[in-house]
């Protein structure tokens, strides 16, 4: 029995299963906002699909997406793993080469199914997301310049798979910023190889600054013909202007803690893992503001429902791995 639950253990090492929750939170966002603010931009299989089966569906290729892209990483760096990384599940003999790769094709699949529910668009950006992770797991891990923009791509295009159509774009820029930033630092803390460069900084400032006015300008571009010379046009009416500020509080608590952490455990990879962890969590925390500050009180309660469990989920897997690979024995 034993045998077999450490290779579970590996699997669910291996696709980051404690953290994909984040993903979920962010195309469960798009599916709320969209069924409660932007019922007109809503996708045909939006017309006669139950809520539930949208859920559902959006949580397994949010989910399978997210591990898709964690368990290409472990592959993709199995060799470097062997020499820096050496608590890696396949690096620490935990699970085979081959059983890792035929999980990245089932989690692959698996987002391609549930993406299907949205329609073709919804696959198609899919494979572009596949492809920008894929790009980040053989080209970004190398060249942190190119890593730190392809991560905003991926989160980007991943949150707009339920509905590419969402006019309300700026919960997807603070996605986008905040993956952004959580990477960089992560890359940062735990002293990965090779070091952030001056250059580098310089070319993700440029292509964040380069996302977020594509992004303006395709809200302005879907905002009707009478609002696009107003404010109107890139923040609408029926969301309060509280709501930019309340986020900003929420980023700022979030800078605070992942100091914080830095300063109690010292700088390397277990002070990295904690701030990504901590990242995952403060993007459902972001989306159940936006919800909240609308008034769209039931959809943000599930929000809140899943922040809840994805935590509880996050600490009792963290705790199961310990248990199940460093097992306490009996005395004599």
């Amino acid at each position: 029995m034993r045998p077999w639950l450490l290779r579970l253990i590996g699997v669910l090492r291996l696709s980051r299963l404690s953290t994909a929750f984040a993903a979920v939170a962010n195309v469960w966002f798009v599916i709320l906002w969209t069924r409660a603010e932007e019922p007109r931009s809503c996708p045909e299989a939006y017309a006669d699909t139950p809520l539930w089966i949208l859920l559902a569906s959006g949580a397994v290729m949010g989910s399978a997406l997210y591990a898709f892209s964690a368990c290409l990483n472990d592959v993709v760096d199995a060799s470097r793993d062997r020499a820096f990384h050496r608590d890696r599940p396949i690096s620490a003999g935990q699970i085979g080469a081959e059983t890792a790769s035929v999980v990245v094709a089932i989690t692959l699949i698996a987002s391609v199914l549930g993406a299907s529910v949205f329609g073709s668009v919804a696959v198609g950006l899919v494979g572009v997301a596949a492809l920008a992770a894929l790009a980040f797991n053989v080209v970004g891990t190398r060249i942190p310049a190119i890593g730190m923009l392809l991560i905003g791509v991926v989160y980007a295009a991943h949150m707009l798979t339920p509905n590419i159509g969402l006019r309300f774009l700026w919960p997807v820029w603070l996605v986008m910023t905040h993956a952004l930033g959580v990477n960089a630092a992560a890359h940062f803390i735990g002293r990965k190889r090779p070091p952030i460069s001056r250059r580098a900084i310089a070319f993700a400032v440029a292509s964040w600054l380069g996302l977020s006015v594509a992004m303006i300008a395709v809200m302005r571009s879907r905002a009707p013909e009478a609002e696009r010379d107003t404010l109107a046009a890139v923040w609408p009416a029926d969301v309060p202007v509280v709501a930019i500020g309340a986020q900003v509080v929420l980023a700022g608590l979030f800078v605070m803690i992942a100091v914080r952490r830095v300063r109690s455990t010292g700088m390397g990879a277990r002070a990295a893992d904690k701030v990504t962890r901590y990242g995952a969590l403060w993007l459902c925390l972001y989306a159940c503001v936006w919800l909240y500050a609308t008034g769209a009180i039931k959809e943000a309660l599930v929000m809140s429902g899943l922040a809840v469990s994805g935590f509880l989920g996050m600490s009792l897997l963290r705790e199961a791995y310990s248990a199940m690979e460093h097992p306490s024995g009996y005395r004599r």
